[in-house]
């Protein structure tokens, strides 16, 4: 069973991810990408999909174009776990990369 993090783990993990934001409204964080173009976007997407996949942990997330607008919450605890920062440090990764 996915444990939700209590406070203190909270507070750290958003230290490790210091992109990404609480998301307002929710217990969960969110995060903007911006690439060069569409292909781009659309590759980062495709690499985390296969990740997302691996984890059996998937995103929420809307593409326009170079943008990215990903939200991670783990729906098996109701909030965030370990398995959204996992899947937010590999994007942050790709990301950095990919030269965003």
């Amino acid at each position: 069973m996915v444990q939700k993090l209590d406070a203190d783990a909270r507070a750290k993990a958003l230290a490790d991810v210091p992109h990404w934001k609480s998301a307002e409204g929710r217990d969960a964080i969110q995060r903007t990408f911006v690439f060069a173009d569409f292909n781009a976007a659309f590759g980062f997407m495709s690499r985390c999909a296969l990740q997302a996949e691996k984890m059996d942990h998937h995103p929420e997330w809307f593409n326009v174009y170079n943008r990215v607008e990903v939200m991670l919450t783990t729906h098996d605890c109701k909030g965030l776990s370990a398995r959204d920062v996992a899947l937010a440090l590999f994007m942050d990764k790709l990301a950095l990369e990919a030269g965003t």
